[in-house]
């Protein structure tokens, strides 16, 4: 039986070109990088809670190196995987049998989402956990009235689609992660203009990487999205966070 390839929603070469650039302006001072921080802290308190203490973890994601250090500082010996670096996350993995999966703001930018939840999965070890954090629906509310402002009658495509906590869980019952826990939780940041929102978006990997883009803005449609947005502003990003376990 032949299987459905996936709708491609996002195009490869452009996500690698995302998250190239935004390594590259990591290495400035300064460089904004907020939400890995976070979703990195609530890895290791997620993982004092469930007192799970692993021996080995693949941590996926993660350019500033600071949940595999603090693994390592544990004791657990870490493999460290960046889809820039050519690390494919809708392919089986070149090693198993971790006991700690964490993939940290990427998965929001795959074809093949329930395909790559699997393949963390297969990855994991008896007994492994698996935790999945990147941007979920309720992101940059203020950013999609100001490009729709931008727009008017004819709204292009600019922002991706993103998955909302119904929607991952039902990805985790396919994808077999057993004790499935699927949460979601809002970080707001306060912003100058939107050129400081579109400058943190650049440097955290976040630019649009959608297959079919719509048109550069003229001058009088980015006008329109600069009203729109009134800064200074409050902007949310809703991070999703999926976690399971393999059995046994």
């Amino acid at each position: 039986m032949s299987q459905t390839a996936p709708p491609q929603i996002f195009a490869p070469a452009r996500r690698l070109a995302a998250r190239r650039r935004a390594l590259a302006l990591q290495t400035r001072p300064g460089a904004a990088r907020y939400l890995l921080d976070d979703m990195a802290d609530d890895v290791l308190e997620r993982l004092s809670f469930l007192r799970h203490q692993p021996a080995t973890a693949l941590v996926i994601g993660d350019w500033t190196g600071t949940l595999a250090a603090a693994l390592k500082a544990r004791g657990c010996a870490v493999t460290e995987a960046e889809p820039a670096a050519g690390f494919v996350e809708e392919a089986p993995y070149p090693e198993t049998g971790f006991d700690l999966i964490a993939s940290l703001g990427t998965l929001d930018t795959v074809n093949d989402l329930p395909g790559a939840l699997i393949h963390i999965r297969s990855a994991l070890a008896p007994g492994g956990l698996a935790i999945a954090s990147f941007s979920g629906a309720g992101s940059l509310p203020a950013l999609r009235e100001a490009m729709l402002a931008a727009d008017g009658d004819r709204p292009a495509p600019r922002l991706h689609p993103a998955v909302d906590v119904r929607a991952g869980g039902q990805l985790l019952q396919r994808a077999g992660w057993a004790s499935p826990v699927i949460d979601s939780r809002s970080l707001n940041v306060r912003f100058s203009s939107l050129f400081s929102l579109l400058s943190d978006l650049r440097a955290q990997g976040l630019s649009n990487c959608l297959a079919r883009s719509g048109p550069a803005l003229g001058k009088a449609a980015l006008a329109r999205a600069v009203e729109k947005f009134a800064a200074p502003r409050v902007e949310t990003f809703e991070i999703l966070t999926l976690s399971g376990w393999r059995l046994p």
